[in-house]
């Protein structure tokens, strides 16, 4: 513990973002320079604040096991390039869980008893900005090679911790992706303004000059088929996600002019990096209306400021939460607090407690309006409150409400796969489906969750799967399939 008195002398401080007037003209991330740069005049501080507890519960919130304490410790002493080390130990990829990933570990955070808790995200940032700059980030190809070939399909964070952890480990690793770059929706869900791209980029090189094998453009079960896999490779891991877009069967839904949020970011994104994309759907000059108050309708929420709508609409069925922690989820649990993400500083309005009963068109089959109720818990269900009907303009409506599973057409049904009862791709203990050799990893087999609890999927699979082809394993193995994040 390198500052007994850390926590007691220092309070808690979060990098400041660029300011909203100037930041919302471009679609470079909201902090300025690079975030480590940005940070290291108070994370120092920050990381003395860890308290080396006896239990470190911050340990449990991360799915990934992060050695928290070690790499704050080692941050508050300088000692940047072993806090890398350690920050690698557990990750594969701090940089995209520090820009990413709502921190649960902070949710579990000792010092949140009853204080704020330490702003261990802004350090885990700082630490893997800093590494790269200083060239720490290396290659770190295996010793031998198995004689063992392994097809990854998917290349979001689930995929690539699995292709990474199995070349490491000698297989032959090839990934597959139907998209044109390399990346899944870490490259073409997630807005420039969160993260650029030039993070998934430098990564990529790392795992490419370890000797990861990447095919982006090849559609698995079009291109090439199950069967074909099978034949090629001694193991398949499917990390696919879940990208069945969840809808909403109102009358109206046929009109033009609604649209998934998974066919409006990826447009934004291509057309963000100078992309050429024909017949983008744009709302410029628009009245927009955004259903659902996620993460990834915060996303369309800045992507749609940037484009110069008329105004925002954020909607969500959910009340509000409140500011603070509730007295029925207590510490070490994830809290469902209300949150304000970059973009909800930036603009819009958030409404809660509102279902969307039709949609309005013109007479040209556009969409024009939305009609609302308000929703209330009565006897634990939502009912709709008498009198609370009216209607909001609507130019454009994208629909922000999550996703129900992966798709099934191609090459899950070629494989032969079977499903849980919530429509995810059934596994063992071991994340081994009910087809021999053919794993499963990230959302696809848990259902949509968050980046980090992806990764630690990832390499978790890529343990079980080398074991299945050498009998044992020195690869970490840090959840279960069965695992799940702390809530009340």
């Amino acid at each position: 513990m390198a500052d007994p008195k850390g926590f007691l002398k220092n309070g808690r401080e979060v990098a400041t973002r660029r300011p909203v007037e100037e930041r919302v003209k471009d679609w470079h991330e909201v902090y300025p320079g690079k975030v480590g740069k940005t940070l290291l005049p108070i994370i120092n501080t920050q990381a003395s604040r860890c308290m080396d507890c006896g239990i470190p519960f911050c340990h449990q919130g991360c799915p990934l096991g992060n050695i928290i304490p070690e790499w704050n410790d080692l941050v508050w002493r300088n000692d940047w390039e072993g806090a890398s080390e350690r920050l690698h130990a557990t990750n594969n990829f701090p940089e995209f869980t520090g820009r990413l990933c709502p921190a649960p570990c902070e949710a579990a955070c000792v010092l949140g008893i009853n204080q704020p808790a330490v702003t261990i995200k802004n350090i885990e940032v700082s630490i893997i900005d800093k590494a790269w700059d200083a060239g720490h980030v290396k290659p770190q190809p295996p010793e031998w090679l198995s004689g063992k070939a392994v097809a990854v399909i998917g290349s979001g964070p689930a995929g690539l911790a699995a292709a990474q952890q199995l070349t490491r480990a000698g297989h032959t690793v090839a990934v597959y992706e139907r998209a044109d770059k390399i990346g899944g929706l870490l490259r073409y869900g997630i807005p420039e303004f969160k993260m650029e791209k030039s993070q998934v980029d430098q990564r990529l090189a790392q795992m490419r000059r370890e000797g990861t094998v990447f095919r982006a453009g090849v559609d698995v079960g079009t291109d090439i088929t199950g069967a074909q896999l099978q034949d090629r490779y001694d193991a398949i891991v499917l990390a696919n996600g879940s990208t069945v877009g969840r809808d909403l069967p109102v009358p109206g839904r046929e009109l033009d002019g609604i649209h998934q949020a998974m066919e409006y970011l990826p447009q934004a994104n291509r057309a963000s990096l100078g992309e050429a994309v024909p017949d983008q759907i744009l709302a410029e000059g628009k009245h927009v209306v955004i259903i659902g108050g996620g993460d990834t309708g915060a996303d369309c929420l800045g992507t749609a400021i940037r484009q110069g709508a008329e105004s925002i609409t954020q909607l969500e069925i959910m009340p509000r939460p409140p500011e603070d922690r509730p007295e029925g989820q207590p510490w070490p649990t994830y809290p469902m607090t209300y949150r304000v993400a970059s973009a909800h500083e930036e603009g819009g309005e958030r409404v809660y407690s509102v279902s969307t009963k039709e949609f309005l068109g013109t007479g040209d089959g556009r969409v024009r309006a939305l009609r609302l109720v308000e929703v209330e818990f009565v006897d634990g269900k939502l009912v709709e409150k008498e009198g609370t009907e009216k209607e909001i303009p609507a130019d454009l409506v994208l629909l922000a409400m999550g996703f129900t599973g992966p798709e099934k057409d191609g090459l899950l049904t070629q494989l032969g796969v079977e499903y849980d009862a919530r429509g995810n791709v059934a596994r063992d203990d071991s994340f081994a489906t009910s087809v021999p050799g053919v794993y499963v990893a990230g959302d696809a087999g848990r259902g949509q969750s968050l980046i980090v609890w992806a990764i630690a999927e990832g390499r978790a699979a890529a343990a079980a799967v080398d074991t299945y082809l050498t009998g044992s394993t020195n690869l970490p193995a840090p959840i279960r399939p069965t695992d799940r994040q702390l809530t009340a």
